[in-house]
This record gives structure tokens, C-alpha cells and sequence, in this order.
């Protein structure tokens, strides 16, 4: 299964382009659907106005997603008078699509993982506190840390707490990758106007 992210900014634009934002974002998920891709909105920073979008990210998961990317990545025009200026005389809203990696799911060797045992504490019965059955692993190169203290068995408790950083690293995945983005905000001031990989024509009131 194909997966990737994809960004959608106003380059820093107007408010009739924070609109085109919204407005796009609506568009790519119910084009997703229709392909039966998984689509999910991890990101998204709000415009000043109601309804709109400074930018969004959205990940995708499923076959031949590389013809939907392409559908949308690079420049999209949208022709609407401005929903906010009603005298305004521009009609030309550019917005950009951006698609970025997924980072594949973090591996580790076990010299990478460090384990703790120790008594877990609070109610659940008489032995509770008497061995030392909670487990606390942490993944050394990323520094995170998780813990899982609610079976008896030392076993369980290892199996459950690596499931739980299994979780936590991909989360930081995610957010490495926004922060890749972040750093890399050219597309996000600058965007090429010509040649838009789509126009649309219709109201943004809507």
C-alpha cells in the first residue's frame, strides 16, 4: 500500500486563499473516497476568518496513489470573486500542493532499547506491589519513553509497552516530517503562478 502526505498552503496569501484552502482540502477528500484511498487531515492552521485554512496536511494510504498526487500537486488557480470584498476587482486565487515522503516505520535493533522493571503502585490487588511486573522501555537514539504497569506478567507488560512506543515513534515520525516542512516553507511564500495544475471556477461563499 502507497501512502504520502500531502500539504495544501495559502502561501501566505489573502483570506480569499485561506478560503481556497478549506475549499481544496473538501475537494481532495471526497476525491479520495470516491478512489477508495484512506484520507486523513493530520494538520491543519487556521485563518484568521471562519472557513478558512493558512495550510493543511493531509495523509493518504492506497493503491495507485500516484496519479491522484498528480492530479493536484503543484499550483491550483481558483476564479471566484472575493467572498470578503464584495467590490473587490481580482478574481484569481492561487494556492499550492505539495506532496512529502512518509518516513518508513521506525526500526530498531535491540541495543536500542533500553528496559526497566520496577513495582507498579495503585489498586489491583494483593500482589500489586510485591514484584516488580510494570516495564518502562526507552528507545535511546530518540530519547522517548513509555511504560505499561496493568497485567501481573512482566511478559505482557514488555509486549504491551513496546506497542506503545511502536505508537509514540510514529508520532515523532510525523512530527519530524513537519518540522522537515516547517524548515523548508519556500513553497509557503512563494508560489509559481502560472501554469496551475487546476483551475476551478466557482463561488467561495459556498
Amino acid at each position: 500500500m502507497e501512502k504520502v502526505y500531502i500539504q495544501i498552503t495559502s502561501g501566505r496569501g489573502p483570506a480569499e486563499c485561506c478560503r481556497v484552502v478549506s475549499k481544496v482540502l473538501e475537494l481532495m477528500l471526497k476525491e479520495a473516497k470516491q478512489q477508495n484511498i484512506y484520507a486523513e487531515v493530520i494538520e491543519r492552521e487556521e485563518g484568521e476568518i471562519n472557513r478558512t485554512l493558512l495550510s493543511a496536511i493531509l495523509f493518504l494510504a492506497g493503491e495507485n496513489l500516484e496519479s491522484f498526487v498528480d492530479s493536484w500537486e503543484g499550483t491550483v488557480l481558483w476564479i471566484s470573486q472575493s467572498p470578503y470584498r464584495k467590490f473587490h476587482k481580482r478574481k484569481n486565487w492561487f494556492i499550492g500542493v505539495q506532496s512529502l515522503p512518509v518516513l518508513e516505520e521506525n526500526e530498531w535493533n535491540e541495543s536500542d532499547l533500553r528496559f526497566q522493571t520496577f513495582k507498579a503502585s495503585g489498586s489491583g490487588g494483593q500482589h500489586v506491589n510485591k514484584t516488580e511486573s510494570a516495564v518502562r522501555v526507552t528507545h535511546i537514539p530518540s530519547g522517548i519513553s513509555v511504560t505499561a504497569s496493568e497485567n501481573r506478567s512482566q511478559l505482557q507488560n514488555k509486549k504491551q509497552a513496546i506497542e506503545r512506543l511502536k505508537i509514540k515513534l510514529a508520532a515523532y515520525e510525523q512530527q519530524r516530517i513537519l518540522a522537515f516542512t516547517q524548515e523548508n516553507w519556500q513553497n509557503h511564500n512563494e508560489l509559481e503562478r502560472g501554469n496551475p495544475v487546476r483551475t476551478i471556477k466557482a463561488d467561495l461563499d459556498r
